[in-house]
């Protein structure tokens, strides 16, 4: 979206990041490279952090709900539980923006998310009725691929949200424990802090659990796949009486 605004010169003021601090570094090296473009053009560049550290909300915070009683911590971010998310609304909300115009990157293909923008919030990538394979196109054609490891992360991720998101689905989780082990250590470290699960349940039969259960099922996976695959069971034939 912003770099449409600034190929389109649209009427742009300051620039907004939101910093969780558990984004993956390839989104840091992005913003890093975009900040001299603004600079050049005189646009301010403004970034926002919660007034509470991630960390101490996912693992120190005092808790008391009526489910789980007292404990420490609001532990994985995602599902039902998306605190981080209040704490990136409750940071924008206490800017104060008083802009005519708030420019909002969702494209024309999340028609749920637009139908919630409400003015002074606008999407310009709806107006230029881009979808988000038209946006990740648009942004690889000027040289911005969001590269770690000498991987692409939208070539394995299908958002590159906060690295230890909860809503991470299991390929995403395989492909962060392939190509991406820096942050797979990461996650290990928080799930021994975490007694709940980050996948506290099971698809097709095959148990999700924690992180550690998951290097398991992801081990073995790999190596039945480097070998040939999974044996196969032998067929048994009944004899049929006449």
């Amino acid at each position: 979206m912003l770099l449409l605004l600034l190929e389109q010169n649209k009427p742009l003021d300051e620039v907004i990041f939101y910093n969780s601090t558990m984004e993956f570094q390839a989104i840091y090296d992005i913003r890093d490279r975009v900040r001299p473009i603004l600079e050049q053009r005189g646009i301010r560049f403004t970034e926002v952090k919660s007034d509470v550290p991630f960390l101490y909300d996912m693992l120190e915070r005092p808790v008391n709900s009526k489910k789980n009683g007292f404990h420490l911590g609001y532990g994985w971010c995602g599902g039902p539980c998306r605190w981080g998310t209040r704490r990136k609304i409750d940071a924008l909300d206490g800017l104060g923006l008083d802009a005519d115009t708030h420019y909002v990157g969702i494209a024309v293909d999340e028609p749920e998310r637009l139908k919630k923008l409400e003015l002074p919030k606008c999407s310009p990538l709806e107006e230029a009725k881009m979808t988000e394979a038209d946006c990740l196109s648009f942004c690889y054609e000027r040289g911005y691929f969001w590269e770690e490891n000498g991987i692409r992360l939208y070539d394995i991720l299908d958002r590159v949200s906060c690295w230890c998101c909860k809503n991470k689905n299991r390929k995403e989780l395989k492909a962060i424990y392939q190509f991406l082990p820096q942050y797979w250590e990461k996650l290990k470290e928080l799930q021994a802090q975490i007694p709940m699960p980050m996948k506290p349940y099971s698809r097709k039969g095959v148990p999700y659990g924690n992180v550690f259960d998951l290097e398991k099922t992801f081990e073995q996976e790999i190596r039945e796949t480097q070998s040939g695959g999974a044996p196969k069971k032998k067929r048994r034939r009944r004899e049929q009486s006449r």
